[in-house]
């Protein structure tokens, strides 16, 4: 079939596997051409494995160490003319490439949030693998259906009060304000749940019980900050809450002394989740015009490819004074933030061509779903039923 891509909201409802597999082998050959760690670990679990920060995360820990990987996935393949998600071809063009250099690597596709994935991929691990030594947390999923079978659902709003500030509609290209309303109680309680450590300190909790996870095994869950202007949105809103409590988690997993456990405070970039939060998509395509003309823009792979090699698997972790590793460190860099504040003060629809790369922030929308890789054929019939190897 001829695949176009079709957008609706924050995401896009068709994927390409061609430019999928083009791409992944784009985020390997960076990561082959950089110096790696010889303190990376060998057998690494990455829940949330299929796009974004999971994915390139999974690449450099298989293309940086060597490492043999096990992703967890929720992801749907190809049915009829409707193709598959990005996820699911990016997935299967990893395990095919990391097949072809000799590493290991397997999937699990379902809820992660589940007890019933949490026993599927530990049983995977204990057959395979013995043990796994590092573990990566990258969910970013709008709901949760927790152990009791309650379901929470997370709310991207501000808390306290409401909030007004420049934002862009992705759809026209026009800029203008939005007043975003506070969250209730009971609305940051569930994004908490949704997006909180809760669920990372589960996976850890059964791995070690089920003697899965090897003692002082390191684990990393991302994070982010940002300037003041989001903040009312990200760092001090529902979201933040959240990433407050991963952050509680993150120390008190280390406190207890069985694995040591990180936050990586990420920088913005765009994914399906920034792409829904209201003002964040303005604030990226100012930065990301910034960043380039200062040639310090990073893409994920770029940004998880240091992490692993120059941060968290350096001789010694590479942290701020709460231990957190700050992958955000050029992004909120003063001459960077000074100059994006200039631009954000008087950016309207009609200067948004010279204040910001806006035409970056949509060609990066489209590559996160396979559009617009190099030499691709975009005009050619193209078989939308992929399979993943390990799943059949």
């Amino acid at each position: 079939m001829l695949i176009k891509p079709k957008v609706r909201g924050f995401i896009c409802t068709t994927a390409h596997p061609d430019g999928c597999k083009a791409i992944v082998k784009e985020q390997i050959d960076h990561v082959k051409a950089q110096k790696h760690s010889e303190n990376a670990p060998k057998k690494v679990l990455v829940i949330g494995a299929s796009m974004g920060y999971g994915l390139a995360t999974r690449i450099s820990a298989a293309y940086s160490g060597g490492a043999a990987t096990i992703g967890v996935i929720f992801d749907k393949p190809a049915s009829g003319a409707r193709t598959a998600t990005a996820g699911w071809y990016n997935t299967a063009a990893f395990e095919q490439f990391a097949h072809e250099d000799g590493l290991y690597a397997k999937t699990i596709n379902g809820d992660a949030y589940s007890s019933e994935i949490k026993k599927q991929t530990i049983e995977l691990i204990k057959n395979d693998l013995g043990k796994v030594d590092c573990v990566v947390y990258s969910l970013a999923a709008p709901r949760r259906t927790a152990a009791d079978g309650t379901q929470y659902t997370s709310v991207l709003k501000t808390v306290g009060s409401s909030y007004t500030n420049k934002t862009i509609n992705l759809k026209d290209n026009t800029v203008g304000d939005i007043t975003v309303e506070p969250a209730t109680e009971t609305e940051i309680e569930a994004t908490v749940k949704v997006m909180g450590g809760e669920d990372w300190k589960d996976w850890i909790d059964a791995l070690r019980a089920a003697d899965a996870i090897e003692d002082n095994a390191v684990t990393v869950a991302y994070s982010y900050i940002g300037p003041d202007m989001t903040h009312p949105m990200y760092a001090d809103g529902s979201i933040g809450k959240a990433k407050d409590h991963l952050f509680e988690t993150a120390k008190k997993m280390t406190a207890e002394g069985a694995v040591k456990a990180y936050i990586s405070v990420n920088k913005a970039l765009v994914t399906q989740s920034s792409a829904a939060i209201p003002i964040v998509p303005l604030y990226i395509s100012i930065l990301y015009k910034v960043m380039k003309e200062k040639g310090v823009h990073e893409g994920c792979i770029e940004q998880m490819c240091r992490m692993w090699n120059e941060k968290l698997f350096a001789d010694k972790a590479v942290t701020d004074d709460d231990d957190r590793i700050r992958m955000d460190d050029l992004e909120m860099s003063e001459d960077v933030q000074a100059a994006v504040h200039e631009l954000w003060k008087d950016i309207s629809t009609e200067n948004l061509p010279t204040h910001a790369d806006i035409e970056g922030y949509h060609t990066d929308f489209y590559r996160l779903f396979g559009f617009g890789a190099d030499g691709v054929d975009y005009e050619a019939e193209t078989d939308q039923n992929v399979s993943i190897p390990s799943l059949g």
